[in-house]
């Protein structure tokens, strides 16, 4: 018996410190994967930053294995390869996850459903945030048409009422006329969602090239430089995204490319026609907490009414305008620092991060204002859409230095990729159904070959909706050649065409209302394809 005993408690101690040592490599994984170094493992928790807290928070949540993961901007002080981890892991979670988040690629990366606010309605649907953003905006189109052509028969109704109301002859059908009329609701138009609306303001520029860097190297710490013998050149149509992990030194590069510091070796040259717009996170502490929204912005030399117009345009509208600096959120700042660019002209844009304090909706209008901006934009970002949409050049940190990758997003991720750091699985290789082992060239035909299939399902569809569509216009045509020819009959007071004119028309709608049903069908299944064919380019 005692030996029995003594080999439980051997057997129990021995599966107890292998469940410890498994737990603390998954850990380890964790913290690795959202950027912990090993010195950084090392540290005392109070010597870390903001930033590594609130990591150290989500690791810890996921270690804890709870069957729900509720994450608020999870990726608000992440890096670009944590994020990239993060979307990764989440991919695989097994249990439940709600999210809320801005970064709209990390989202469809990582969701089935989206949980949407929109006109005061909570809405649920299946797919991610395009199809999303795509049924409301195909639904809001229906309305809309549905509420003019209902306004229109109200206006030929009241009209015809008015014509006919002294006739006696035509009361009965003038009296059902106006009850119809008093049971039918005026649909309100729909009001106009509120979102940033973007327009940088260029300075014309009479070069090519605004800014040179030549072998540049910097470091707070002589011993320890962050970068080496970089160089490269800013051109005027340029998109150069800086990148890479946090603490390396990308912030301090966009403040050297600003003046704000001196590069230890190298040297900057900048084009004296070069008219610089920097947005730094730092910025927030140079605004005036006594001034008013309108002051701050009139501040970069605008007059009072171009400064009223960019509050109306960053939602300081009114008399939020004269709301106080001192007051305003974080966000409601960095929407002021952003003001205050677009009332400065620029051909040089210097941006650190300039999409934390904006929705989804915001991003985009954002991403439209760079996109069509006449000059250079250098921006440090996290996110993966932006890069995708923008970089034209990179700038790219990593842990032994800074290198100048000219080619997109794309071009580095097939060329280069991210490293992990020996510490976790790059995130770019992660795949959750096993590794493919088909090449790029056989990857990509099979994506071609898949694309051109549902293009080819949704072809048909397509032409069943111009038929409809076509078919509907005519419908319609003919319901308003009834309705003048009933206005005719009532004048000469010709029942017989009267009746006859109404058992027309009473046909002709009915044919009209299931035409629009057969649209929505048609509509939604080309939809759901659309959403298909968006899946297959991103895998």
């Amino acid at each position: 018996m005692g030996n029995r005993q003594g080999l439980f408690e051997t057997g129990g101690e021995l599966i107890k410190s292998h469940n410890e040592i498994y737990r603390k490599n998954v850990a380890l994984s964790i913290l690795a994967g959202l950027g912990f170094t090993e010195d950084a493992l090392k540290k005392d928790l109070k010597s870390l930053s903001g930033g590594f807290q609130v990591r150290l928070n989500l690791a810890r949540i996921i270690c804890s294995a709870p069957d729900m993961l509720l994450l608020d901007e999870p990726t608000n002080y992440l890096d670009i390869v944590s994020i990239r981890w993060l979307s990764s892991f989440l991919r695989q979670w097994k249990g439940e996850v709600l999210l809320v988040t801005h970064d709209r690629s990390f989202m469809d990366g990582v969701i089935t459903h989206v949980l949407g606010i929109c006109r005061r309605r909570v809405r649920k649907m299946e797919g991610t945030t395009e199809k999303y953003y795509g049924q409301i905006a195909m639904e809001e189109e229906i309305l809309e048409k549905t509420r003019a052509n209902e306004e229109k028969k109200r206006k030929e109704t009241e009209l015809f009422i008015s014509r006919f109301r002294a006739k006696a002859r035509l009361a009965g059908l003038v009296q059902s006329r106006i009850k119809a009329l008093e049971k039918q609701q005026p649909s309100e138009r729909l009001e106009k969602v509120k979102t940033l609306d973007f327009y940088f303001e260029y300075a014309p520029f009479p070069a090519k090239v605004l800014l040179h860097a030549e072998d540049l190297s910097f470091g707070y710490d002589a011993q320890k430089p962050l970068f080496r013998g970089l160089g490269f050149a800013i051109n005027r149509h340029d998109r150069i995204c800086i990148i890479g992990r946090n603490g390396k030194g990308k912030t301090t590069l966009l403040r050297l490319l600003a003046g704000e510091l001196s590069p230890r070796d190298g040297r900057i040259t900048m084009h004296p026609a070069a008219k610089v717009g920097y947005f730094a996170q730092t910025n927030r502490m140079e605004l005036n907490d006594s001034f008013t929204v309108e002051e701050e912005i009139m501040g970069a030399g605008c007059t009072r009414q171009r400064a009223r117009d960019i509050c109306g345009l960053m939602m300081f509208g009114g008399d939020l305008a004269l709301k106080q600096v001192g007051v305003l959120s974080g966000g409601e700042k960095s929407r002021v620092l952003l003001g205050k660019i677009l009332a400065t002209p620029s051909n040089l844009l210097l941006l650190d991060e300039p999409t934390n304090h904006l929705d989804m909706e915001s991003c985009e209008a954002f991403l439209s204002a760079l996109d069509s901006f006449d000059g250079a934009v250098v921006i440090v970002t996290h996110n993966e859409m932006y890069l995708h949409a923008l970089a034209n050049r990179l700038v790219v940190f990593r842990d032994d230095g800074a290198f100048f990758f000219d080619g997109t997003y794309s071009d580095f991720l097939d060329r280069i990729g991210w490293e992990d750091g020996g510490l976790c699985e790059p995130a770019r290789k992660v795949q959750i159904t096993g590794r493919d082992t088909r090449s790029k060239k056989e990857i990509r035909k099979h994506k071609a070959a898949m694309i051109a299939k549902m293009e080819a399902r949704a072809r048909p569809i397509k032409r069943r909706i111009t038929e409809v569509e076509r078919t509907i216009e005519e419908k319609e045509a003919e319901l308003q050649q009834l309705d003048r020819d009933m206005i005719e009959a009532s004048e000469t007071g010709d029942g017989k065409r009267i009746t006859a004119i109404s058992k027309a028309c009473h046909g002709l709608r009915i044919e009209v209302e299931a035409l629009y049903d057969e649209l929505e069908k048609l509509t939604d299944t080309v939809e759901s394809l659309r959403a298909e064919m968006s899946g297959q380019e991103r895998s």
